[in-house]
C-alpha cells in the first residue's frame, strides 16, 4: 500500500462469468463462472433476470415475450408455445430470486406453493440462484451485446402498442434492475430509449448504428437495416418494423424516459434498504407477496423491512415495490402488509410520471393500486 497506493481488498472484481468455450465446465481448472462464484465476492452478470424481463434469450426466437412487454397478460400472439401461465410464473420466480440478490439461501413460496430456496428455481438445466452475497449479483436487462431494450420490445410488444406504452414498458423493464439487491448495470442510453435499429451485435457497426443523440431528438430507430453479420437472417422480420415511423421515438418520449429513470435513481439512493450489504440482511428483511398457486400473473410484490435487526434507515420502517406488468390498473391486497401507514414514495409523488403519481395504498387493508406497466414504490415513514 505504501509503495503503490492500492489496497487490493477494496477493489471490486467483476466479469461476465459465462460458462462456455474451451474453459466450459472447468475444463482447464475451476474458473470464475456463475456456478463457481458463491462466496468469492466476485460479481458476475445475471442472465436470469435479463431473460425473464426481456423474454426468451439471446439465442432464441426474438418474438418470445417477457415480464416487461406483456407475456401472457398481453400476448403478441406470435409465440403461443412460450406464453403459457406456467411459463410466466416460472419467469416470475426467477425474477424474485434475482431481486433478492440471486441468493442460493433465499427462501420463498414458489408458483407451486412450495417453500423453497433459490437453488430450487430452474433456469434451463441450471439453478437460478448462484450467489451468497449481493455484490456477486450484477443485474441488467440490456448491455453492449444483443438488441437494446427498446429494440427488444419493438419485436415483442403487442402489435399497435403506442409510444406512451413503450415508454412505460422501458421504465418497467429497467425498474427490475433499479430496485434489485446487488449491483445495477445499465447500458449507455437505455434511459433515452436507445435503439441500434435492431442490430444485435454492433461492436463493429460504426457511429451510424451506435449513435447517441444527446439533444433527445431521435433514439436512432429506423436508420436502415443493420449490417449483415449477425443480422441478415432477421432482415425480413426487421424490415416492416424499421419502416414504421411510429416506432421512432421523438423528444417528448425520450425526455419522459430519461426523467423517469432519474426519478428511479433518486428512489434507489434514498434508502439503504435497496442496497443491503450481506446475504444475511436480505434473508432477514426481504419478502415477497403474491406468491403460490393463486398468484396474479405479471405482478411481483416485494417488501423490505427496517423493523428487524439494526436500524439502517432513519426515514422509513418499511418499503414495498409493486411491479405491475399487466396492461391495466392493478388492485392488489396483501394481508401481511395491512395495518401500516403506507404512502407513495415522495420522489414519485413529485416525479415526472403523472400516471404513476396516482398510485395509492390503503394502509388499513394493505391494498395497493398501481397503473399499468408501472413499478410503484411505497414507504412507511419511521415514527
Amino acid at each position: 500500500l505504501e509503495e503503490n497506493g492500492v489496497e487490493g481488498s477494496s477493489i471490486y472484481i467483476y466479469g461476465e462469468g459465462w460458462n462456455f468455450g474451451e474453459v466450459a465446465n472447468n475444463a482447464r481448472g475451476i474458473n470464475a463462472t456463475q456456478l463457481n462464484i458463491a462466496g468469492t465476492g466476485i460479481g458476475v452478470f445475471n442472465d436470469r433476470l435479463r431473460d425473464a424481463v426481456r423474454g426468451g434469450n439471446p439465442f432464441g426466437d426474438r418474438l418470445e415475450q417477457g415480464l416487461s412487454n406483456g407475456q401472457y397478460v398481453a400476448s403478441n400472439g406470435l409465440d403461443p408455445e412460450s406464453s403459457s401461465l406456467d411459463d410466466v410464473l416460472l419467469q416470475m420466480d426467477q425474477v424474485r430470486v434475482s431481486l433478492a440478490g440471486n441468493l442460493m439461501t433465499f427462501n420463498f413460496v414458489d408458483r407451486n406453493g412450495n417453500s423453497i430456496d433459490g437453488t430450487q428455481v430452474a433456469y434451463g438445466s441450471d439453478p437460478a440462484a448462484y450467489t451468497l452475497d449481493p455484490q456477486e449479483n450484477i443485474i441488467y436487462v440490456d448491455k453492449h451485446d444483443n438488441e437494446t431494450l427498446y429494440d427488444n420490445n419493438v419485436y415483442k410488444a403487442p402489435e399497435g402498442t403506442d409510444m406512451d406504452t413503450r415508454v412505460r414498458m422501458q421504465i418497467l423493464g429497467l425498474s427490475y434492475t433499479m430496485y434489485a439487491q446487488g449491483v445495477p448495470f445499465f447500458q449507455a442510453g437505455t434511459d433515452m430509449l436507445r435503439s441500434k435499429s435492431m442490430d444485435r451485435n454492433s461492436y463493429n457497426s460504426g457511429d451510424w448504428f451506435n449513435r447517441l443523440d444527446w439533444t433527445y431528438q431521435t433514439n436512432n430507430f429506423g436508420v436502415g437495416l443493420p449490417p449483415a453479420g449477425d443480422n441478415s437472417a432477421e432482415w425480413p422480420t426487421m424490415q416492416p418494423f424499421l419502416a414504421d415511423e411510429s416506432l421512432q421515438a421523438g423528444e417528448d418520449a425520450i425526455t419522459a424516459t430519461t426523467m423517469r429513470f432519474q426519478d428511479m435513481l433518486r428512489v434507489r439512493y434514498s434508502t439503504p434498504l435497496f442496497r443491503l450489504r450481506t446475504g444475511e440482511e436480505i434473508n432477514a428483511r426481504l419478502a415477497f407477496h403474491n406468491t403460490g398457486v393463486d398468484q396474479m400473473p405479471g405482478v411481483i410484490v416485494m417488501s423490505i423491512s427496517d423493523v428487524v435487526g439494526e436500524d439502517l434507515d432513519t426515514n422509513y420502517d418499511m418499503i414495498a415495490v409493486v411491479f405491475n406488468g399487466q396492461p391495466d390498473t392493478l388492485e392488489f391486497t396483501a394481508d401481511s402488509l395491512a395495518g401500516m401507514a403506507w404512502e407513495l414514495h415522495p420522489v414519485l409523488v413529485e416525479g415526472h410520471d403523472d400516471l404513476l403519481a396516482t398510485a395509492s395504498a390503503d394502509g388499513d387493508t394493505g391494498m395497493f393500486t398501481v397503473p399499468a406497466y408501472s413499478a410503484a414504490v411505497f414507504v412507511v415513514p419511521q415514527s
